[in-house]
């Protein structure tokens, strides 16, 4: 794995070969499930219901759950919905990440708190929008990364779920967006720095914007700048700790050494790998 380092105060390059961060977490397992028996063709959404009904069936009552956010996630809520509704599942409360979120739960009848009345989570269950080898990810295109990493940095089990058009060979490497959540306070300041840290890996930056052409602005009022990137970031634990030393960031998308699961959902079957 290569470095990180500051040549200047304004970006970063590459220096030789470092110790591997990750040397001592075990490389992932996997176990695949054949969901062949469908005639017709599988479509993004499909294949995005099975991997989040996969993950729905490691919930047993009793738990504390994480419920993530975007369209992969949202499957994973409903299908709890379901199960509580029919009365196959009991006794569970869930933690929502975004208000979106929370409206879902609250429809389907899934009782909900809070971390600070339950700091200990037992599992959380979310998708992701990039899933390298190591099964760190990229995560917060939907807007909702700040409450995300705080749910899920806390889960004792964090499966995501997705479709293998989200697999890359590093973080970075699908060319869209990487979040970054600031301050709406000297915004464009921040936008020039992030893109400036990046410069020897042609990074874009651009402030995220809402249909309507205004600024987006998340759940906790702030905005959102996009790092989009030529090539695959080299050392990602590095990334983010200068992303974090930028004062009026907030918090960043990328979400590494956190994933415990992936289930990864494809034409030919249902993939889990481990960590």
């Amino acid at each position: 794995m290569a470095s990180l380092s500051f040549v200047s105060s304004s970006h970063l390059t590459l220096r030789a070969p470092s110790p591997n961060l990750r040397s001592s977490s075990p490389r992932p397992t996997s176990v695949s499930f054949s969901v062949k028996a469908q005639s017709v063709a599988l479509s993004q959404d499909d294949l995005k219901k099975l991997a989040a009904e996969k993950a729905v069936e490691s919930i047993k009552p009793g738990m504390v759950l994480g419920l993530g956010t975007g369209s992969t996630a949202a499957f994973a809520v409903d299908q709890i919905g379901k199960l509580l509704s029919s009365g196959q599942l009991h006794d569970i409360v869930g933690i929502p990440t975004s208000k979106r979120t929370e409206d879902q739960a609250r429809s389907l009848g899934i009782p909900l708190v809070a971390l600070d009345t339950h700091p200990r989570i037992d599992l959380a269950i979310d998708g992701a929008d990039e899933v390298d080898p190591n099964l760190d990810l990229v995560k917060g295109r939907g807007g909702a990364l700040l409450r995300e990493k705080m749910v899920e940095a806390v889960a004792e089990r964090f499966i995501v779920v997705a479709d293998d058009t989200k697999l890359v060979k590093g973080l970075g490497g699908s060319g869209l967006a990487m979040p970054v959540e600031v301050v709406q306070f000297c915004w464009k300041f921040n936008l020039v720095r992030l893109r400036d840290l990046f410069k020897e890996f042609g990074c874009e930056a651009k402030l995220r914007v809402g249909e309507g052409g205004e600024a987006y602005v998340t759940d906790n009022s702030n905005f959102i700048i996009d790092l989009y990137f030529k090539e695959p970031l080299k050392d990602g634990f590095a990334a983010g700790r200068e992303i974090g030393k930028f004062e009026g960031v907030v918090e960043h998308g990328l979400f590494l050494g956190m994933a415990t699961s992936v289930i990864i959902a494809g034409k030919n079957g249902v993939e889990v790998m481990n960590k």
